[in-house]
This record gives C-alpha cells, sequence and structure tokens, in this order.
C-alpha cells in the first residue's frame, strides 16, 4: 500500500494546488450521488472564495506529486447566502459555525482512514478559532434514482459514527448539470451538524 501524505494550508496559500484541486472535485463529484457534469471556469469561481478567504483550510492528500483528496472549510459567514440562510431562519448564528466545503478522495485511497483525518483536522482548526459547532451539507437523491449504482452505500454511517446529526429541517438548493444532461436543474442539499462540545466519537 502506498503511503499518502496530508498537507494543511489556509487561504492563498493553496494557490499552487487550486487547479489539480478542481479537477479532484470534477472527477469525484461525476459519480452518484452528484453526477457534476463538471465545468472548470465554475470551479475556478467556487475555488476562489475558499482561496480569497484568510480563515479557509484545505487539507490535502498526496500519493507522491500526485493530489489524490481533499477537504475544505470556511467560516458560515463568510459563505455566500443560501448557505447562510437556513441557519438564520433557524436562529443558529453563522458566525458559531465553520463550514465545510467538500471531501473528496479517489476511490483507490478509500478506506484508509483518510477520511476521518479530513474531519479530525477541520473540527481541530475550528475549535481552535473557537466555533461552536461543524456543518455541512449533502445532496439526497431520490431511492429510485435511475443512476443509483447497486452496490452504492450512502456515507450516513460514516457521518454520524463521527458524531453528525442529519438537521432535515435544514435545507437548501443547488443547481448543476447533471452528467448527461442537457441544463442545470435544482437539488436538494441537507445539512448535518455536530456541536463541538459533545464527547469525542469511540
Amino acid at each position: 500500500m502506498v503511503d499518502t501524505t496530508l498537507m494543511s494550508c489556509q487561504g492563498g496559500d493553496v494557490a499552487p494546488h487550486l487547479e489539480a484541486l478542481a479537477r479532484l472535485r470534477i472527477r469525484v463529484f461525476r459519480d452518484f450521488p452528484y453526477l457534476y457534469d463538471g465545468d472548470l471556469a465554475y470551479e475556478a469561481d467556487y475555488l476562489s472564495r475558499y482561496a480569497e478567504c484568510p480563515d479557509s483550510l484545505f487539507v490535502l492528500a498526496f500519493d507522491g506529486d500526485a493530489l489524490v483528496g481533499a477537504a475544505t472549510g470556511m467560516p458560515l459567514a463568510a459563505e455566500c447566502e443560501p448557505f447562510r440562510q437556513p441557519f438564520e431562519g433557524a436562529g443558529i448564528d453563522p458566525r458559531s459555525v465553520f463550514y465545510y466545503g467538500e471531501s473528496v478522495l479517489l476511490p483507490d485511497y478509500r478506506g484508509r482512514g483518510i477520511g476521518k483525518a479530513f474531519m479530525a483536522e477541520r473540527e481541530d482548526h475550528a475549535r481552535r478559532r473557537g466555533f461552536a459547532r461543524v456543518a455541512f451539507c449533502a445532496v439526497e437523491r431520490e431511492p429510485d434514482h435511475p443512476a443509483r449504482p447497486a452496490d452504492y452505500q450512502p456515507l450516513h454511517g460514516f457521518w454520524s459514527a463521527r458524531g453528525y446529526r442529519r438537521r432535515p429541517e435544514l435545507t437548501t438548493s443547488f443547481a448543476w448539470k447533471d452528467v448527461g444532461a442537457d441544463r442545470e436543474t435544482g437539488k436538494t442539499m441537507v445539512f448535518w451538524l455536530r456541536e463541538l462540545e459533545d464527547q469525542e466519537p469511540a
């Protein structure tokens, strides 16, 4: 088994890796459940928000010089309105939340503990900066979606074991073009939260 190396950086320090990160996101999110028909122009705009935020965090996984995984985060208060609004509507101050942008990892590197390391690095970063909770959102597809692989296993069990709780009252919608589609369509995204004063999962 080839060892991977993790590297963390903040804000503009990620600049040398942005193109590789954009291509990695497109590659991983092309699979179910996101089915994202990637666009490098969109990726450049999306990732620039994180790169321009001095309090963002990038955790990058390398196999040699190749980027094989990444996880990101930034203060929710610095995110765009569709991410903030569900929290504001529920009476949760966005300034109390550190938001995870994504966690992407090539299939050959899964099952090695890298996903847990991504979570731990972001939780530690949020704690050090005084955030009360961490959160992310995930797309939810219908159970009988035609592109759903027969062996597909959602990550709900992994997230729950790490102390995250699905909050179905906190939802938003984002539009992107699915693989094979001719236009963008809106997708329901549900937030998961963890209170950082919770006891560490076993």
